[in-house]
């Protein structure tokens, strides 16, 4: 292993970024678990950063990937293509917007960078609103849309960015309103912003948010939000790369938890659809989707080999209710971890909507966030057998726990107990 790692650091950059003290290097993976070239078996509660969405080596999307690569793998954009557009007529009925276009990208940070294209193109406009504490990708125009520093490496940007209160609803200065104080105070602050900036393409949001610790704020937020933005044309982009696809349990998309004032502009998605293929996207308005006056294509966006993986993961995740398995299983397990943080001071608060749920540390008497415990954690948990992931704004203090969505109460209850375990000896 420390000859992969030697390897590793003489050919890639010292910039990417690599979990745990000894690097891990996974082999195999079956269910919700995965295993170490070591041999060592793991229950994978993070699944590559919410991308392994049903299962490792789910049989199902396992035989439609081998059978389109008996067939074709790839032809680009140029040509018609079944499973494409099968996918696209699938997508297209279950974002909620009307008369929606989908476009297939490789990558999340894609589909974010198509859909701002979209909306500086239909606005005529290079001001966008963005989120304090958010992530949308690492390109040149979504670290210019980044609240989150850590992640954020270049201030240089091809648009204007402009960032809104309200994706983190206990910390920042309305955290001490209840939540109709809070929606409303968010809302004067995006009034007095656009009543002091040249009218923006668009708002960019998580529902909740990933990298940032999967903070929310409360219901309604984004929907009190599109009235404003309404009123003065700006579109609402909703980046559901981590919240679609029923992960919150309680809804297919995050969006929908804001849905009072309709669907959104544009909508985003990836990771989870091809649980584990490169498959971005972004869904519009047919008016919004087409307003681009030159050609354009995608040479990997789409290829058939993906859409093969995208169509069975989503047939099973459909067929199988995994957004109703995440909300009880998930459920079940925030509300285990909820009992575990009453016991420990350095547990700031557990938060999160079905399978993604997060930890947040900070020093035992404070509200100082706790990056050393929080690593000290995720390596505790490695040696128990559970993999988890890490987050958070100021400073990278909350544990992620995001598993795939068929995960059984039995794996819950062994998860909780691990994390337990690394969180006392932590506390």
């Amino acid at each position: 292993m420390n000859d992969l790692y030697d390897r590793h650091r003489a050919v890639l950059p010292d910039w990417l970024a690599l979990y745990y003290e000894d690097p891990l290097e996974i082999t195999h993976g079956e269910g919700r678990h995965v295993w170490d070239s070591a041999g060592r078996r793991y229950l994978d509660f993070f699944g590559g950063i919410l991308t392994t969405m049903t299962a490792h080596a789910l049989p199902e999307v396992t035989k439609a990937v081998s059978e389109q690569a008996g067939r074709i793998l790839h032809s680009s954009t140029l040509y018609l293509n079944r499973p494409m557009v099968e996918l696209a007529e699938r997508i297209a009925k279950l974002s909620g917007i009307p008369d929606a276009r989908v476009f297939f990208t490789t990558s999340g940070t894609e589909a974010n960078d198509t859909a701002l294209l979209l909306a500086t193109t239909y606005r005529r406009s290079n001001t966008v609103l963005a989120m304090r504490n958010s992530y949308h990708g690492r390109s040149f125009s979504a670290i210019g849309i980044t609240g989150n520093r850590s992640w954020s490496p270049s201030s240089l940007s091809p648009l204007q960015t402009l960032y809104v209160h309200g994706g983190v609803r206990t910390r920042g200065p309305f955290a001490h309103l209840d939540d109709s104080g809070f929606v409303a105070a968010c809302v004067e602050d995006l009034k007095d912003l656009l009543g002091h900036t040249r009218p923006p393409a668009a708002l960019i949001a998580e529902p909740i948010q990933g990298v940032g610790g999967f903070t929310s704020p409360p219901d309604g937020l984004y929907a009190a939000f599109r009235e404003v933005l309404s009123e003065h044309g700006v579109l609402w982009i909703s980046d559901e790369v981590q919240t679609g696809w029923g992960r919150t349990g309680e809804h297919f998309w995050g969006w929908q938890a804001h849905g009072r004032s309709g669907p959104p502009d544009i909508l985003t998605f990836a990771k989870g659809i091809g649980n584990g293929m490169s498959i971005g996207g972004v869904v519009a308005r047919g008016e919004i989707m087409n307003c681009l006056d030159a050609n354009s294509i995608s040479t990997f966006g789409g290829t058939q080999i993906t859409m093969a993986a995208g169509l069975a993961n989503l047939n099973y995740l459909l067929e199988h209710d995994l957004q109703g398995n995440a909300r009880r299983v998930g459920g079940l397990l925030i509300e285990r971890l909820r009992a575990v943080a009453a016991q420990l001071p350095g547990v700031r608060e557990v938060r999160g909507r079905g399978l993604m749920i997060g930890v947040e540390l900070a020093r035992p008497g404070t509200d100082t966030a706790d990056p050393q415990a929080a690593a000290a954690v995720l390596e505790a948990a490695r040696e128990g057998g559970l993999l988890i992931g890490k987050g958070g704004g100021h400073d990278t203090s909350a544990l992620r726990i995001a598993p795939p969505l068929s995960l059984t109460v039995a794996e819950a209850e062994e998860g909780a107990a691990v994390l337990e375990s690394a969180l006392r000896a932590a506390y």
